[in-house]
């Protein structure tokens, strides 16, 4: 889930000892970044932020959100500029991009921070003629969740790589359910996922070594959960740290998973006799579906753009928001493009520069807000 300086947990990974092919684009090659007026770095309500004005600004103002960054990763300072960013530049617009106050699962204080930002642009550098938001990763289930609560602040909405679910149930299938289905065929690698004294990091070894000693389950799972023999353990990994994380900040397990039917994962009903089941904390799972329940109710345009091979998004995610769209009138605002790259937020310069500019197309028979 794509951080803001687009290592995507690569420290973390690589120190464990795990190959997984989400942070292969932490070196991809950027444009080369354009003449800039003005560089403004700050605090804001304990959010660190940066502004970058090009010297031909046009007007117009990028809202840019980060992916999920790991609790405890260190911060730079001044901020950094964001991988993406002379993207933006090049075209002409000012780019406005907040660390958050908080790291993980830091969708409340994403949306906060990110609004907060968005004044302190217009009180000090005049309203935008235009402004969009962008976000990647889980930038992009920001990114939807800003244009759902605060659409009328803008002309459009970029999700790139994005998890466009919402979070209940993003955490429910994307992440718990890969974790118990491991857990059913490899039992005794990992903890109860509920225990508040489990550790927040699982040896990833153990994870492999116990793939590797049953390849027909590996098998099994990686098909069911669109991963590979090289991405699955990553995979593991990180929905692990990411539960464990989200447990601490919603003070209890999220997910109830005691009448769920779980489905393909070889014999369905004696997988489902022994797969383990997790009560979920009421007052979790409503942190969970506050922080957020996507509905689809956008109004403006918005483009979708995601990754032809995704470990970390997988494409049976990529119709949810779709069909929510769909649901709520709203599917003439909406723009699916064709998949591109391999690798989750895995695109070049030109790749984002291309979504880019169709969401500018279709935003300009809009009224400005």
């Amino acid at each position: 889930m794509r951080n803001e300086r687009g290592g995507r947990l690569l420290g973390l990974l690589v120190a464990a000892g795990i190959a997984y092919p989400f942070h292969a684009s932490a070196d991809a090659p950027v444009a080369a970044p354009p003449a800039t007026d003005q560089v403004i770095t700050g605090t804001l309500q304990g959010a660190p932020y940066r502004i970058d004005i090009p010297a031909h600004w046009n007007g117009d103002l990028v809202m840019l959100m980060h992916g999920y960054e790991p609790k405890g990763t260190p911060r730079q300072e001044p901020r950094p500029q964001n991988q993406e960013t002379p993207v933006f530049l090049a075209r002409g617009y000012a780019v406005a991009a907040s660390a958050y106050a908080s790291q993980g699962w830091a969708v409340a204080e994403a949306l906060t921070d990110n609004e907060q930002l968005r004044q302190l642009f217009a009180r000090e550098h005049g309203k935008p003629h235009r402004t969009y938001v962008v976000g990647f990763s889980l930038g992009g289930l920001d990114a939807l969740a800003t244009l759902e609560a605060n659409g009328h602040h803008y002309n459009g909405a970029l999700s790139m790589c994005g998890v466009n679910v919402s979070s209940p149930d993003i955490i429910a299938r994307a992440v718990v359910t890969p974790l118990v289905a491991f857990d059913a065929n490899f039992p005794g690698v990992l903890p109860d996922l509920a225990d508040a004294a489990s550790p927040a990091m699982i040896d990833p070894q153990k994870i492999t070594q116990a793939l590797q000693a049953d390849p027909a389950k590996a098998a099994t799972l990686e098909a069911r959960l669109q991963e590979t023999d090289a991405t699955l353990p990553g995979a593991l990994m990180l929905y692990y740290m990411v539960l464990r994380e989200i447990e601490q900040r919603a003070g209890g397990m999220p997910v109830d998973t005691t009448a769920t039917t779980y489905h393909d994962f070889g014999d369905d009903q004696a997988f489902n006799q022994q797969v383990r089941r997790y009560k979920g904390s009421p007052s979790a799972m409503a942190y969970l579906a506050q922080h957020v329940t996507l509905t689809g109710k956008i109004d403006a345009p918005t483009v979708l753009q995601w990754n032809v091979f995704d470990p970390t998004v997988p494409s049976r995610f990529h119709g949810v928001y779709p069909e929510l769209v769909r649901t709520a009138g709203r599917d003439a605002r909406l723009t699916v493009l064709p998949p591109v790259g391999q690798g989750h937020c895995e695109f070049t310069p030109e790749q984002i520069g291309a979504a880019f500019d169709v969401l500018v197309q279709k935003a300009g028979a809009t009224k400005a807000p």
